[in-house]
């Protein structure tokens, strides 16, 4: 399981400058390709764009898919470019993931696999959508359970809400029936709380922005490109992408807003292989 509870109370600015990256799907072998992109060279890319931009952020969400062959070596990997960003990395579970592996080799001094982060005018919950053995997810009791109890306990922090699957259908019919299947329940439930401010995910491997309405005024909802290869926005069979690897920073403001974007690695470097039919 992972670890409960870590709190930024050094943090002295107004706004939390977060970055996300997502769905790296690493191999034990360095060489290693995923639908002729090699893993470890786009993550690296990635990494490299974002020190470039000599942006500096207080913490970096990892939202699953970390590993693509299970290997203590995938993770061991991914740690290691972690180092090269030295910012607290905060990671949780996808569908691709053994946790059990994860927790034990993703280890270092910036590494973090706490549920409950607190830092500045915000809360961050680190949710498990993931269903062992599945390609779906689903939100189980316990995380309800966690994030009712998270906000009981900071009713003054804006939430933003962190997890791998999407809650909602992105317009691939392939890759919806992967969604997390209660998603609407749990926009439902967490609707009921104005400090919910963002909804955060990966897994889709592309870009989504969209606002999800309740009585107390919208929600953002937000996924995010891969490391390694795109999926086809709106496609109804599975297709690749050819736009590059990236990452997303977001500025959670004390006000209860984000601003964000989403930058991708310059170029035409990383050319997945268009014919094929799956992974």
């Amino acid at each position: 399981m992972l670890q409960n509870e870590m709190n930024y109370s050094n943090h002295q600015n107004d706004s939390v400058r977060i970055v996300q990256m997502t769905d790296p799907h690493l191999f034990a072998d360095p060489e290693s390709q995923l639908l002729g992109v090699n893993t470890f060279n786009s993550f690296s890319a990635v990494i490299d764009t974002y020190l470039q931009s000599k942006v500096e952020s207080d913490l970096l969400l990892a939202t699953g898919d970390i590993s693509q062959d299970y290997s203590p070596e995938s993770y061991q990997s991914f740690t290691k470019h972690v180092e090269r960003a030295n910012v607290p990395c905060h990671f949780l579970p996808g569908n691709h993931d053994d946790p059990r592996l994860m927790n034990l080799h993703m280890q270092g001094k910036h590494m973090f696999g706490h549920q409950v982060v607190t830092i500045g005018h915000w809360l961050i919950l680190m949710l498990d959508s993931t269903v062992r053995g599945k390609p779906a997810g689903f939100l189980g009791k316990s995380q309800f359970e966690l994030i009712d109890k998270a906000i009981a306990d900071n009713p003054d922090k804006h939430v933003l809400l962190v997890m791998h699957h999407n809650p909602v259908l992105v317009g691939c019919k392939w890759l919806d029936q992967h969604c997390m299947a209660n998603g609407e329940q749990f926009l439902s439930h967490v609707g009921q709380y104005a400090q919910v401010k963002g909804v955060l995910w990966g897994h889709v491997h592309q870009t989504y922005d969209k606002f999800y309405q309740t009585e107390h005024g919208a929600i953002h909802l937000m996924a995010t490109p891969s490391t390694c290869i795109q999926f086809k926005p709106k496609s109804s069979y599975f297709a690749l992408d050819g736009l590059q690897p990236g990452y997303r920073l977001l500025d959670l403001a004390s006000d209860g807003s984000i601003q964000t974007q989403v930058y991708r690695v310059e170029g035409d470097r990383f050319s997945p292989d268009n014919e094929a039919s799956g992974y």
